[in-house]
């Protein structure tokens, strides 16, 4: 089992890497806007932090962020 784990390593450290500077720079916007267009701040830091794996800052990205 630890073979099959260090086969995958170079393709889930950039992969999960590439998850928390999605998921820092989604929360550093939804902290420094104040308006959304679908939903309120506690929501979507809600969303985005339980729905980490890609899924929640892309739906904050496509539903929520304001056009400016």
């Amino acid at each position: 089992m630890p073979d099959e784990i260090i086969d995958f390593l170079p393709f889930i450290i950039p992969l999960v890497i590439a998850e928390f500077i999605l998921l820092g720079y989604t929360l550093k916007h939804i902290l420094t806007h104040k308006r959304y267009k679908r939903g309120t701040r506690p929501l979507w830091i809600l969303v985005t932090i339980i729905g980490m794996q890609f899924i929640g800052p892309i739906l904050y990205f496509l539903l929520g962020k304001e056009e400016e």
